[in-house]
């Protein structure tokens, strides 16, 4: 009775979406982020505000942040080329500390992370471990692929769970081991693993501090792919390396405002989502790119975007 009683309810609801709209996305900039409660970082307090972040008083270090790939890096960028252009590769090569998130590591992740943000010609970010058996963003505005080729446990499966698509070995191992130690996971895990798999699973995972083999995880739905190893021990990565080729096609500003959309969405209640929803799509209506798409599908043609 309560819609029958109030005829002006749905132009009132048009009205006020259109106020929220404008209020909190007149624009999505370099960011592409929503203003207001909106444009918070998703990372959890922990993650984002001590894991990520630079350590007061100075710069992110420098050393291992580097496109060349030296041996002696504890974070390699690597930007494909040809074929592959457009995917760049975060490779965490701490092989003595066995792949864990140290503050120099963290320093770095967070330098590459702040670069790689505002760089327009990546078009998806593959983070994998370039020690063998060991996985071990990041709040980045295009897709990201947790390829899980060994162990991932306690922080190392914290880092999987920021990507937004996680693949991994049959072998590979992972859980969120902290109750162990008597602490509890302070880096996103409380927070990401009920919304990847649901609160009374996770909880039970977390109190119980299990490991899962890569087809318990695809069971639980905390992955989306699982790859029988092979003799090189990067089924997981080859397989990531497919995904992202998958996505280079795609419009560069769309995979961005789509994955905005999606995370923003996911934060509220449907109506608000349907909002945040309309407010991305506006923001490709004007692109170069849409006028290219819809030329090419009249000629019969590969689009050529290039993220305008």
């Amino acid at each position: 009775m309560a819609v029958a009683a109030a005829p002006g309810a749905l132009g009132a609801l048009q009205a006020g979406r259109a106020r929220l709209v404008a209020a909190c996305c007149t624009r999505l900039g370099p960011g592409w982020r929503l203003s207001g409660s909106w444009a918070a970082g998703r990372l959890g307090p922990a993650l984002g505000a001590h894991s990520w972040m630079p350590a007061a008083g100075g710069p992110a270090q420098r050393r291992g942040y580097s496109s060349e790939g030296k041996t002696e890096d504890e974070l390699r960028v690597r930007h494909l080329e040809e074929e592959n252009r457009g995917i760049v590769v975060l490779g965490i090569n701490r092989a003595y500390g066995k792949n864990s998130l140290s503050k120099s590591l963290i320093k770095m992740l967070s330098k590459a992370v702040d670069a790689l943000k505002s760089d327009k010609k990546v078009r998806t970010i593959i983070i994998r471990s370039e020690v063998p058996g060991i996985f071990c963003a990041a709040n980045l505005p295009v897709p990201t692929i947790a390829a899980i080729d060994g162990l991932a446990l306690g922080g190392g499966l914290e880092l999987a769970l920021a990507c937004d698509i996680r693949v991994a070995a049959s072998s590979a191992k992972m859980g969120l081991v902290e109750t162990k130690l008597a602490i509890i996971p302070g880096g996103g895990g409380t927070q990401r693993l009920p919304r990847a798999i649901g609160m009374s699973l996770a909880k039970e995972l977390i109190f119980s501090a299990r490991v899962l083999d890569g087809q318990e995880a695809k069971a639980v739905g905390l992955i989306s792919h699982v790859l029988e190893q092979n003799p090189e021990g990067d089924a997981a990565y080859r397989k990531a390396l497919d995904l992202a080729r998958e996505f280079l096609p795609q419009g560069p500003v769309a995979m961005r405002v789509a994955k905005l959309a999606i995370n923003q969405g996911m934060e509220v209640d449907l109506v608000t989502g349907l909002a945040i929803e309309e407010a991305c799509y506006a923001q490709t209506i004007s692109t170069k790119d849409r006028l290219e798409g819809l030329l090419a599908f009249k000629e019969k043609r590969p689009p050529r975007f290039k993220g305008e």
